[in-house]
């Protein structure tokens, strides 16, 4: 068997087909550099370049077939491959940023008073006082869970705890916390 470094990219394409992984490392090593540089360059920034460059190599890994040497080199197809994927990441950010920025118009426009601001300060705090009046159980896993936004699963591993126990703290926690909130004046919205 030819060492990897010595094939060809069709035939490491091949082996990519097969499964290799060491054979998509190979591919990494030669072209990975190249398509970090134009996603840079499209993107602005490394770390959408580096999204992109993993979700090229990710699509070699699921869909090797789809290149085709007949049609250029390998490096040709990732370059192609990353081009598309950057100028799609650049749009959605744009689009984004534009959406952002048309949804704070909005809530400017719709004219947030001081009394709503007072309001929900006077709320915020008669919540961290309900939250701190749970016991040291509840409140980690509620303020994992709501605050941090962990699933149920997730709060279970960083607690080390059956995530039945989890649930059922998270439960009785936000249960007291309703009853802590209606005694102070708050009232369900």
């Amino acid at each position: 068997m030819t060492p990897l470094v010595d094939q060809s990219d069709a035939q490491l394409v091949v082996g990519i087909g097969r499964f290799r992984d060491d054979a998509l490392a190979e591919a990494y090593r030669r072209h990975g550099g190249a398509v970090f540089g134009l996603a840079r360059r499209v993107c602005g920034d490394a770390a959408g370049a580096e999204d992109v460059v993993q979700e090229v190599f990710l699509r070699l890994w699921k869909q090797p077939d789809r290149f085709d040497p007949a049609r250029g080199s390998l490096r040709t197809y990732l370059l192609a491959q990353t081009h598309g994927r950057a100028v799609d990441t650049v749009r959605s950010e744009v689009s984004r940023r534009q959406r952002e920025g048309r949804d704070a118009r909005s809530t400017a426009n719709a004219g947030y008073d001081i009394e709503h601001e007072v309001w929900d300060l006077a709320v915020a705090d008669q919540v961290t006082q309900a939250l701190g009046a749970l016991s040291d159980d509840e409140r980690a896993a509620i303020e994992l869970a709501y605050f941090e936004g962990h699933s149920y699963r997730e709060v279970a591993v960083l607690l080390c705890q059956p995530e039945g126990t989890v649930k059922s703290r998270i439960r009785s926690g936000l249960r007291r916390m309703k009853g802590l909130l209606t005694e102070s004046g708050v009232k369900e919205s």
